[in-house]
């Protein structure tokens, strides 16, 4: 069979596995919850994730009473963050390797000690500033693991027909625990103390583990592959990761275009405290209603993707991602306080409308035996580049103010955008995914 043929079966094949129109109801949002293992997965991370966000809140906050430091607080922070960029890849060669359903029970029963040591040393007097670099490092190297890990375990829990709807469900529990979160963490200090929300985050994680454990192993989709070829070592499975990337268009078109206009645009919160102050004159109330109209934008995306649950189109990922870029020109723009509400939330809104449909872009078109390591590209590209964008717009900003940060920042996300409209059409002449996808 030609070359020509076998990429139109091909094609033929991966539309029948895209979601089929049907009738829609208000629970349709909820579809993928049907699929017992990814419910249960769901329900863990729905009470596990705000314990997250509380403990980071916990960190920030204890090394701030230490050391009344702004520099140990950015030290804390990159001893979390910078073991992600360094190892995810390697991590995503493990998750390939091992069955994805153990490896996430081990990575979030590590998580699980590390939050209950930082409380055992607390409560017992013991804390020295340096365990809490050292857990936060373990914490890092943990995650490293399990982030490409658990995204790729995604379409294994419910197929492709309900992809789309259960990473957009996984985007509301990152968005409701990035809202509530931080608030139960201030409140849990000013009534508990701080030393309360590593045990509280210790014990979220218990309903994720016992979810893990209860999963049935034979209702997963795509079960491990059994490789006839000799075992690679880590090297060898990296580079056949990597080079998978590298030569699959849509793949590559996909990373790059998203990981850029995520470096470049998704840094917004940065100077929305400068905007909220010296542009719309809001004062701390402003802030806090243009960083709450982020938040509610960001949730109505992940309802709306969530109801929707239907296939991704490359040309969707950069009508969105345009849109995206238009929209924060405006904002940076606006000096109508009403305006720029609606406009930043809409910001909030498009940015999780094109990283969901991206991310399950990824997810359809790699074969089960390297998503792995997909989603750990995934990882360094689109979380590796959030910090990074966070130290461009500071630097954009305190050389030219933050609306002509802002700007720089957008412009650039929309030379991206054209770019990949150019080569988005090649991606779809290559045959790894149609026009449709």
């Amino acid at each position: 069979m030609s070359s020509e043929n076998t990429r139109e079966q091909a094609h033929s094949e991966l539309i029948e596995s895209m979601p089929k129109p049907r009738k829609k109801s208000l629970l349709y949002a909820f579809t993928s919850l049907r699929h017992r293992n990814y419910r249960l997965y769901w329900l863990g991370q729905l009470i596990s994730q705000p314990g997250s966000w509380m403990q980071n809140i916990g960190l920030a906050w204890l090394v701030l009473t230490l050391t009344h430091s702004p520099w140990q607080l950015g030290l804390i922070g990159a001893f979390q963050s910078l073991p992600i960029l360094l190892f995810s890849l390697f991590g995503g060669v493990f998750a390939d390797r091992l069955p994805k359903r153990r490896v996430l029970f081990i990575t979030q029963a590590i998580a699980t000690v590390q939050a209950f040591l930082l409380w055992l040393l607390l409560v017992t007097g013991t804390f020295q500033l340096w365990h809490l670099y050292a857990l936060a490092v373990l914490l890092g190297i943990t995650n490293s693991l399990g982030r490409p890990t658990s995204r790729a375990f995604i379409p294994q829990m419910v197929g492709h027909e309900d992809l789309p709807n259960a990473v957009a469900l996984n985007s509301s529990i990152s968005t409701l625990a990035n809202i509530l979160g931080p608030s139960l963490g201030g409140v849990i200090i000013a009534t508990s103390g701080v030393t309360m929300l590593f045990l509280l985050n210790s014990l979220s994680f218990l309903p994720v583990l016992l979810g893990i454990a209860l999963m049935k192993q034979d209702a997963l989709y795509m079960q491990e592959p059994q490789l006839a070829k000799p075992r690679q070592n880590i090297w060898q499975s990296l580079r056949e990761g990597l080079v998978y990337c590298w030569k699959t268009p849509s793949v590559l078109l996909i990373l790059l275009v998203v990981g850029l206009v995520l470096l470049f645009g998704s840094n917004f919160n940065v100077v929305l405290p400068l905007f909220a102050t010296e542009v719309l004159h809001g004062g701390a109330t402003g802030f806090g209603i243009l960083s709450a109209a982020v938040g509610l934008g960001a949730l109505l995306a992940t309802i709306w993707q969530a109801w929707n649950n239907s296939a991704s189109t490359l040309r969707g990922v950069l009508i969105a991602i345009l849109v995206y870029s238009l929209a924060e020109v405006a904002f940076a723009l606006s000096h109508n306080y009403l305006l720029s509400i609606v406009l930043i939330a809409a910001v909030g809104f498009l940015e999780i409308t094109f990283a969901a449909q991206a991310l399950t872009m990824l997810q359809i078109i790699t074969p089960n035996h390297l998503s792995g390591r997909v989603m750990s590209v995934q990882v360094v590209f689109f979380d590796g580049s959030l910090p990074l964008g966070y130290i461009l717009m500071g630097w954009l900003s305190g050389l030219y103010g933050p609306v002509d940060a802002l700007l720089v920042g957008a412009l650039l996300c929309l030379l991206v955008v054209g770019a990949g409209w150019i080569g988005h059409k090649y991606a779809e002449r290559d045959g790894t995914v149609s026009a449709r996808v």
